[in-house]
């Protein structure tokens, strides 16, 4: 979330945002973006394209949440009262970002789109302002669910975070031929998060448009010398296998398609070496801090000021690199938002 802001900061001073056509996001990303939706017309754009309220907007209710604890108390209170886990941390996103602001508080243009994976029929469960979707199940328009339920949704990290019970009307469904448009997948849609069909969030804009921008936040598996294999430490190393593998090919399929020029546009992950972009001029970002930094485990927990800025400072200057490496050769070098770098 922290990464995409710094990310998101680059992009408003280089006067990008206002040029984007969808904003595609999954798992911490639906919690920025969700924000960034909300008050998008609160931004203040002037001639240039640059939102100049973006941190008052943007940066103030993200930062804001980064410094508050919400999983652990979700958790015990799901546990220990009535009502599931996935519940509380609606509540807490209703409390500290969205109100009771719902899908159509989005703007037209950007086209935001929230994903979430439906475990019932294994695909992407899409929530956009015109409408929400999974392909398998069918449609609803003009849905007027709420922004901190659709974000609790596509951020439900399993197994713990994990899933969220969409409860819906079989008549707030257009009528429809889909082949699982039928109660259950109509009346109790179980999802969970966005980045386990799509880690990057490529699918709702990969067909559409020739110009991609991806800002990867996603983690990496780690080497185990001894790995566990009582059966349920096991499956869990299985299942981060599978999902390194998914992680790998999505990349790879982005990377190359701006090598064969299938595409226009760039990439940049939290694990970037910056110096891979050879910019003499790049923002100071020494390989061993950036890693000390996308090691930080992803939680919904409270995080020091210092390291909110230099995570927030590293998305930046990684954009920068990648927007001035294979973008915009004329964009201008930008500066870190916080002073200390990235540590």
């Amino acid at each position: 979330m922290l990464f995409h802001l710094g990310s998101l900061w680059r992009l408003n001073e280089a006067g990008l945002l206002l040029k984007l056509e969808r904003i595609s996001s999954v798992s911490g990303g639906s919690i920025i973006a969700g924000v960034l939706g909300m008050n998008w017309s609160k931004l203040g754009f002037n001639t240039d394209g640059v939102g100049q309220q973006f941190v008052q907007q943007v940066v103030s209710p993200i930062r804001a949440l980064a410094s508050r604890t919400i999983d652990e108390g979700a958790i015990l209170s799901g546990i220990l009262t009535p009502g599931t886990i996935s519940d509380k941390v609606v509540k807490a996103y209703r409390t500290h970002l969205y109100g009771a602001a719902t899908l159509q508080a989005l703007p037209v243009r950007p086209r935001f789109v929230i994903n979430a994976t439906n475990v019932q029929s294994g695909v992407l469960w899409r929530f956009m302002r015109p409408y929400m979707r999974d392909y398998l199940v069918g449609e609803v328009k003009n849905p007027t669910t709420e922004l901190a339920v659709a974000v609790a949704a596509s951020s439900a990290f399993p197994p713990v975070l994990s899933p969220l019970k969409l409860e819906l009307k079989e008549t707030d469904f257009t009528p429809g031929n889909e082949p699982l448009h039928r109660a259950p997948y109509t009346t109790d849609v179980l999802l969970t998060d966005g980045g386990v069909y799509d880690n990057l969030g490529l699918e709702t804009a990969w067909k559409r448009y020739k110009t991609i921008l991806v800002s990867d936040g996603g983690g990496k598996m780690e080497a185990e010398p001894e790995p566990k294999t009582d059966w349920a430490r096991h499956a869990l190393r299985i299942n981060d296998l599978i999902d390194n593998q998914v992680r790998s090919l999505r990349k790879r399929q982005v990377i190359d398609s701006f090598k064969n020029q299938s595409r226009r546009g760039t990439y940049w992950g939290i694990r970037t070496d910056i110096a891979n972009y050879h910019i003499a001029d790049a923002l100071p970002c020494p390989h061993d801090k950036t890693m000390e930094l996308a090691r930080l485990r992803t939680r919904l927990k409270r995080i020091e000021d210092n390291i909110q800025e230099r995570l927030i400072n590293w998305g930046y200057a990684v954009c920068d690199a990648a927007l001035r490496k294979h973008f915009d050769l004329t964009l201008k070098k930008g500066s870190f938002p916080f002073t200390g770098g990235v540590g």
